[in-house]
């Protein structure tokens, strides 16, 4: 009996003991094609997943491209800046060490707190820039002083510096760090160090000037702290842009103006390339690659003459006198009038209990279409203008490029304003009024343009009437080599590769015959004073005094008061838009002097002295085109 429960207990015990076996050996196996699977199967993919967190690929930000003007001349490049940085772990104590950094180079107090508040969010080997664009003198100063500045290094990277400074800010425009609403997920845009265009041709061409990325392999430990480089690819640099701006005439432009606020076009009237664009005052683009302190932005935004606003794209001013011509033409092609017909001038016009003065006090007389235009005469175009109506004044100002953006490539670019019934009822929910048209018809009232409408507005009239727009950029680098930029508005087929106007030959012979007798004709010519007197460089144009307050009868009663005796603020603005040479046009030139008086006085001698040295700087006048490179700012 205790025999056969000793075997059943054994049998028990050896069936476990199987069941245990078999177990552990299913484990064991499990356990073994488990290993066989992450090992082997899946060899590769962890691999891979092992060299992520063992190598760091980084994105190396590429040269920002140069962009030139027309002769090559530089006018943003890219050069060498030496930045301080300092590294948390190495320096042991940051505010000692940053006060001893003081000691040696300027280091404003902000810029302490702000490195201060980057060691918080950054890890202990991550440096930290602390200043940038710094001296070689205040490079050396930092080296030599290494000793007692632990954790301090000197880095050297580019940054974008342009040696024209002022006097091409408003063309070129600037570069600035990335703004959270400009990320679009191009990883490029979150390097730390990253600038892109903000304003002019910078933004403008700002995906061919970026370039492309290079890539750097490092090997980092589990903390990130990078052991070395494995290896390195250069990105591709940013495309060359040339523009078609003479950076010798533009500077001569700027300085003519000199501290006015003021803005001047200097255009090509066959091609549309606009060789100047000057508006002043100026601003440094350079110091907002740096970045503006606060009392740096402040003095920009509180200067009454607007130093960042382009005036020649996005000035808004009434035309003045510089108006008639478009009023002349519209009548010319209605056949309102004719040339020959005479208007009496006696130095007011009367519509209804209203009266409408004309600039000469006393009257010019019979006047003339041609004699109109030459002395400026306001009543001989009050009464065009009554004949005309506003719709048909309107539409020869949009033909001849007026009220509309222009496509213009630069960023800003104001339409101005031409009036119409339509826009009046719809703007402000009144009926247009006659005596609107009449105000209309010298350029005031409601309408505006900008410097750059008026340039082209002058190369129409003086082109034969050829729809010329105007462009700044002049090649584009292709896979193929230099790309010329097709002209805004080109039609195939057309002179130049624009449209006629359809505007009849005779009527801008006659516009073309009375600007030249505004500059040179003795009897009465309003800009004869600033003539150009040299053979061949002769110039035609008109000239043109915008009022920006309102003068009362009480006033004219009492004599107008002069410019020189207003507060600056309600001074005339002067005009002046002109052409050379007369015999056969290529150059156009529009100024406006802001609250300068009158524009025979102060605008019409700017434009006489841009287009004499637009003309000497012309290869076809055997000039040499030297470039004088300008002096570091």
């Amino acid at each position: 009996m205790k025999k056969d429960r000793d075997q059943e207990r054994q049998k028990v015990l050896t069936r476990r003991a199987l069941m245990l076996g078999a177990g552990q050996l299913g484990l064991v196996g499990a356990l073994a094609g488990r290993l066989y699977y992450l090992q082997v199967v899946q060899a590769d993919r962890y691999r891979v997943l092992a060299d992520d967190n063992r190598i760091s690929i980084r994105l190396l930000p590429p040269p920002r491209g140069e962009i030139v003007d027309r002769l090559g001349v530089p006018l943003a490049i890219n050069e060498k800046n030496y930045r301080v940085v300092i590294v948390r772990e190495q320096s042991g104590n940051v505010p000692v060490t940053l006060e001893r950094l003081g000691r040696i180079i300027d280091l404003p107090e902000r810029e302490v707190r702000r490195v201060l508040r980057d060691m918080r969010r950054k890890r202990a080997f991550v440096p930290i820039t602390v200043r940038e664009n710094l001296s070689w003198e205040e490079v050396s100063r930092v080296e030599v002083s290494a000793p007692d500045l632990p954790g301090i290094s000197i880095e050297v990277g580019l940054t974008r510096f342009y040696p024209y400074a002022e006097q091409a800010a408003h063309v070129l425009g600037y570069v600035a760090a990335v703004s959270e609403s400009e990320l679009t997920g191009d990883p490029l845009l979150e390097l730390p160090d990253f600038r892109i265009g903000k304003n002019g041709i910078e933004k403008v061409h700002d995906q061919h000037l970026r370039g492309k990325a290079g890539t750097s392999q490092v090997e980092v430990n589990a903390l990130g702290r990078v052991i070395r480089e494995l290896s390195r690819e250069e990105g591709q640099p940013g495309r060359r842009i040339e523009i078609t701006l003479d950076m010798e005439l533009q500077r001569f432009a700027m300085n003519r103006l000199g501290e006015e606020s003021a803005a001047a076009v200097i255009m090509d009237v066959h091609n549309g390339d606009v060789l100047a664009l000057a508006s002043t005052p100026g601003f440094n683009p350079n110091a907002f690659n740096r970045g503006l302190t606060p009392n740096e932005w402040e003095e920009l935004i509180s200067n009454e003459r607007g130093p960042l606003t382009n005036k020649a794209i996005a000035g808004q001013y009434a035309p003045g006198s510089t108006f008639k011509m478009v009023v002349a033409l519209a009548a010319l092609e209605t056949g309102v009038i004719s040339p020959g017909q005479r208007v009496f001038c006696p130095g007011h016009l009367e519509l209804g209990d209203t009266r409408f003065h004309c600039w000469k006090r006393h009257g010019h007389g019979h006047m003339d279409m041609h004699d109109a235009i030459k002395h400026s005469c306001d009543v001989y175009f009050y009464e065009v203008s009554k004949r005309l109506g506003i719709a048909r004044i309107a539409a020869m100002a949009e033909r001849l490029g007026l009220g509309q953006t222009l496509g213009f490539d630069l960023p800003g670019e104001r339409p101005g304003l031409i009036p119409t019934r339509e826009w009046k009822q719809a703007r402000m929910g009144k009926p247009w009024h006659q005596g609107e048209t009449l105000i209309a018809g010298i350029g005031q009232g409601y309408i505006l343009t900008t410097p750059l409408q008026l340039a082209v507005m002058t190369a129409r009239l003086v082109n034969g009437g050829v729809a010329v727009t105007p462009h700044l950029t002049r090649h584009l680098p292709g896979q193929g080599g230099l790309q010329t930029v097709a002209l805004p508005g080109a039609l195939p087929g057309s002179e130049g590769g624009f449209p006629s106007l359809g505007i009849a030959q005779e009527h801008l012979r006659l516009m073309r015959t009375a600007m030249a007798a505004v500059t040179n004709d003795p009897n009465g010519g309003t800009a004869y004073r600033a003539r150009i007197a040299e053979a061949g460089m002769e110039m035609g144009g008109k000239t043109g005094t915008a009022q920006v307050r309102r003068i009362t009868m009480a006033e004219r009663l009492t004599g107008v008061r002069k410019n020189e005796d207003l507060p600056w603020r309600h001074r005339d603005h002067a005009l002046f838009v002109g052409y050379a040479p007369v015999n056969a046009p290529r150059y156009c030139c529009a100024v406006i002097v802001e609250h300068g008086g009158g524009g025979s006085a102060v605008a019409a001698p700017i434009a006489r002295d841009l287009l004499i040295e637009t003309q000497r700087r012309d290869p076809a006048q055997g000039r040499p085109l030297a470039f004088v490179p300008p002096g570091r700012s």
